[in-house]
């Protein structure tokens, strides 16, 4: 095969490096000098070459795949014969297959491993769309981009619906360690039997391994046929129930026990990546990108820190004008509780000076409402480090459907305070700023025992609130917020005073 190298098929793809190989074709990474791109090209061994229902499979392959455009399948580009050897020229993925990602890292994060498979679910919903079922999906047939995007390819044993022969002669095409039970048994394969592999190869991604080991590939094949996959709990327990029971149902023997479509299971994915991505408390790459993704019924599952934090913090940044040094801070700033704010966040006037609160002097005040907004985690919204936030409660029609909300701070024993400043990576909301002496009751809402000290304001991501106390020293100063600007839950970063 290296002898190829070098050589231009049809005058315009120059083969430059094999990248994989089968009993059927060859896989090169290629120059198309045309348009003076990379490109990988599958062509077709010679010696198969003169099979007439091999090469009537490989070109249809080729048709196949033509009709498919989606942003987690490989594109074909062109197709073309050079001296009798038909080849297809897909766009060129850098990158890694699933296959080696799993034996690199191992058990792959729940969340993560939700996330390929709802990748893959919908290429495959968009290929099994066009009546094409995939046949032959594994972790080796799903390529991992150089951004972590999952990307189906090969459907070289892919076969239209519609379409008859080839391979309704009771042969078992396709990988044993993810052939769904009617595949193995030469029955006839729908789009279920892709969503059987898809199953395996989530359960793969979870614990590591391929569910049935056997001598040969027939003993593996009939495991799936009779055996049930080991417990996935059992090996991998954090992972909540109704993800293994995702799994469970994908992989169900009977067709008619398992998700009936595409649509079905990718639903059902949904609300599991916002489960273990709540239980997870933090998402990166790949999760973060398929959460924005998700409808809006699956979002409201996942906390409002991690469906906006990353948008949010890279909004704050620019707002701030933060660079180099900056902005790694605040990437990388740990909580080491209180401590002074960076100037290039605080910026007061240089009559003002911040004031220094104790670790537990702030409380989430909610008397007209869900006592959630009282929770102990106010403290972080005056510990300076602008990358731990106070939450409100979740307001699910983004309305607050009451007078207010709020946080008030505890300046013991009382100051006449010049200015608030609130840093917020959650902007556009309405705030007034109150102050009293004596202890907030739990049932008194603004303005009923309470003095107001600034005007309406609508905060931004760093926004100074001019305080008028008149002369008057307060103790308790409240961040009473009026209106949450068609958000469903809202975070402060940090609440200063200033005196």
């Amino acid at each position: 095969m290296s002898t190829l190298l070098g050589i231009s098929l049809n005058g315009r793809y120059r083969l430059q490096a094999r990248i994989g190989s089968g009993g059927m074709s060859t896989v090169y990474r290629a120059q198309d000098e045309t348009l003076q791109r990379v490109v990988a090209v599958k062509l077709m061994n010679r010696e198969v070459a003169s099979d007439s229902d091999q090469l009537e499979r490989f070109r249809r392959e080729a048709r196949a795949v033509a009709q498919l455009s989606h942003p987690h399948i490989v594109g074909v580009i062109d197709a073309g014969e050079d001296e009798g050897r038909p080849y297809i020229v897909f766009e060129c993925v850098a990158g890694e297959t699933l296959k080696e990602r799993i034996r690199r890292a191992g058990r792959l994060p729940a969340a993560e491993a939700v996330a390929y498979a709802i990748e893959i679910a919908r290429a495959l919903g968009a290929a099994h769309a066009r009546h094409i079922v995939h046949r032959d999906v594994k972790p080796q047939n799903v390529l991992i981009d150089e951004e972590g995007s999952a990307k189906v390819t090969d459907f070289g044993i892919a076969r239209s619906l519609d379409e008859e022969g080839l391979t309704d002669d009771g042969r078992v095409l396709g990988t044993t360690d993810y052939v769904a039970p009617e595949q193995a048994l030469g029955r006839p394969v729908t789009g279920q039997s892709d969503l059987y592999s898809l199953g395996v190869v989530l359960y793969e991604m979870l614990t590591g391994e391929v569910p049935f080991k056997g001598d040969n590939q027939v003993a593996v094949a009939m495991k799936h046929v009779r055996e049930q996959l080991p417990d996935l709990q059992s090996k991998r327990p954090e992972i909540s129930a109704a993800l293994a029971a995702v799994v469970d149902r994908a992989t169900a023997k009977r067709p008619e026990d398992r998700y009936a479509n595409d649509a079905e299971l990718i639903a059902d994915l949904e609300d599991v990546l916002a489960i273990e991505s709540a239980r997870a408390g933090a998402v990166t790459g790949e999760v973060t990108a398929v959460l924005r993704t998700l409808p809006a019924q699956a979002q409201r599952r996942v906390p409002f820190r991690i469906r906006h934090r990353v948008i949010a913090v890279v909004l704050l940044l620019v707002a701030l004008g933060v660079v180099g040094g900056g902005a790694a801070w605040l990437v990388t700033r740990a909580h080491h509780g209180p401590g002074p704010l960076p100037a290039s966040l605080i910026q007061p006037s240089a009559a003002l000076q911040p004031v220094s609160l104790c670790q537990s002097c702030a409380h989430g005040f909610n008397p007209l409402g869900n006592p959630l907004d009282e929770a102990p985690n106010a403290s972080l919204a005056i510990d300076n480090a602008p990358n731990t936030y106070w939450d409100t409660q979740l307001y699910f029609d983004h309305k607050l459907e009451k007078a207010g909300t709020g946080l008030y701070v505890d300046a013991s024993p009382g100051l006449v305070a010049k200015q608030l400043r609130i840093i917020d990576a959650t902007r556009g909301f309405t705030v007034t700023i109150y102050a009293r002496s004596d202890p907030p009751p739990e049932t008194a809402a603004p303005p009923s025992g309470w003095t107001q000290v600034s005007a309406s304001t609508l905060v931004g991501s760093n926004t100074a609130i001019p305080l008028n106390t008149q002369g008057t020293s307060y103790r308790y100063y409240l961040v009473w917020i009026t209106d949450i600007g068609g958000h469903e839950q809202l975070s402060l970063d940090e609440v200063t005073l200033y005196r």
